[in-house]
């Protein structure tokens, strides 16, 4: 669901995460450095079958061979762009990554080969009558800021937070060791959430990986005597939390 200009989601370790909507603004903007991007590799691919239509460069059965892959990159260049850098940058094209967006699914996961083509493939739908019209008035009158193209895809764009280049991933010092009662006492409900983030920790991007993290060691630490130095590296203590719960209930 969304509220206002973010995105909200409950995960099934009912944690809520809330992810900032990317705007039309801001989405142009990215489009516009892409474009421009697609222009200069057309150009950079006109400038080469210009070399080689120069007389004596090539045999004229090579020359048409030549042409003939040049302009299938050319095709590829304009319709799969997009397509393949979502799909193999995480949902990020140069310019989603200049203007630091991301395409992500409804469920907060990142987005993988099907639903980077599938949004991708509406693009032509989108851009219907001309300059994106369709794809506009779509994200107007969309509480998600939607396009066709993501409908389709169940995917959204969101707009990410750049982390400091030199802090950390959890952008926290080393997390102190804990005594035997400082840790929460968890019940098996707690339990299992702390151990189902664990082992689906590795599918979430980072800034999803981190919120969860964060929220659900906020949550275990509450009404403990645990410090708030000790969560500074939440993950760290979710595994910490995690192991010393699996040894009190194995051997007590």
């Amino acid at each position: 669901m969304s509220s206002g200009d973010k995105l909200i989601i409950e995960t099934p370790e009912q944690t809520v995460l809330e992810f900032p909507l990317a705007g039309i603004g801001s989405r142009a903007l990215a489009l516009a450095i892409d474009t421009l991007l697609q222009i200069a590799f057309l150009i950079a691919l006109g400038l080469i079958a210009g070399i080689i239509s120069y007389e004596g460069f090539l045999p004229r059965l090579g020359k048409q061979y030549v042409y003939a892959i040049l302009i299938f990159i050319a095709f590829l260049s304009q319709f799969g762009y997009f397509a393949f850098f979502e799909a193999i940058w995480n949902g990020r094209t140069p310019g989603k990554k200049w203007i630091h967006l991301r395409v992500i699914t409804d469920s907060g996961r990142p987005v993988g080969a099907q639903e980077a083509i599938l949004r991708n493939l509406m693009r032509i739908v989108d851009s219907l009558p001309s300059l994106y019209a369709t794809g506009i008035i779509t994200s107007l009158i969309s509480p998600q800021n939607k396009r066709v193209g993501d409908y389709l895809a169940g995917t959204v764009v969101i707009q990410e937070k750049s982390a400091p280049a030199d802090r950390s991933l959890w952008d926290a010092a080393p997390t102190p060791v804990l005594t035997t009662s400082q840790f929460p006492k968890l019940n098996a409900a707690e339990l299992q959430l702390v151990e189902a983030y664990l082992e689906r920790r590795s599918t979430l991007q980072e800034e999803v990986r981190r919120s969860m993290a964060r929220k659900i060691a906020e949550r275990m630490a509450k009404g403990s005597t645990a410090t708030p130095e000790s969560i500074q590296d939440p993950e760290k203590f979710l595994e910490a939390l995690a192991e010393h719960s699996r040894n009190r209930v194995h051997f007590r």
